[in-house]
């Protein structure tokens, strides 16, 4: 078979497609969240309180997930991304190896990890914006994307460690 009916095949399969559909789904959740974010934070110049337990406060993470590792240094923020970018290159390599469940939870994750390294090449940073907190406790400040790598990578965790027990 040439490679080019191999590709199509594979492409082309029902899951491939559907998990193509939820990786747009997250994108543009996540795009739509951060714009609005934005918008809403040259406004109101501050955060605004939700509950006694969230706030939206845009931060601008020039680091990894949940602000690790956020230096102003260039060669941190470009060697950051390249991983960024090899990262998404191999989960889209596992969506096309992985099973049918295993498919949606990459999926997942790349949907969000595309987000972020969206705004990584446009803005040099990520706009995270959701704070949880408990009194004087806060979280790391997160975002949309962040939300669905983090469900992603934690499925893959339990169907791996307690599902595939047999």
């Amino acid at each position: 078979m040439n490679i080019y009916k191999y590709l199509k095949n594979k492409i082309f399969l029902k899951e491939n497609l559907i998990s193509f559909l939820i990786v747009i789904f997250i994108f543009v959740s996540d795009r739509a969240s951060k714009i609005n974010i934005i918008k809403l934070q040259l406004n109101t110049n501050g955060r605004l309180f939700v509950n006694d337990y969230l706030n939206l406060d845009l931060v601008w993470n020039t680091g990894v997930g949940f602000g690790l590792l956020s230096h102003n240094a260039n060669i941190y923020y470009h060697v950051i991304s390249l991983v960024v970018f090899l990262v998404i290159a191999f989960v889209i390599y596992l969506i096309f190896k992985a099973d049918f469940i295993e498919k949606f939870l990459y999926a997942m994750i790349l949907g969000g990890a595309l987000g972020n390294f969206y705004d990584r090449l446009i803005y040099f940073a990520v706009p995270d914006f959701i704070d949880f907190h408990i009194n004087e406790f806060h979280w790391f400040t997160f975002n949309i994307a962040d939300i669905f790598i983090t469900i992603g990578i934690v499925s893959i965790i339990i169907k791996e460690s307690i599902l595939n027990k047999r």
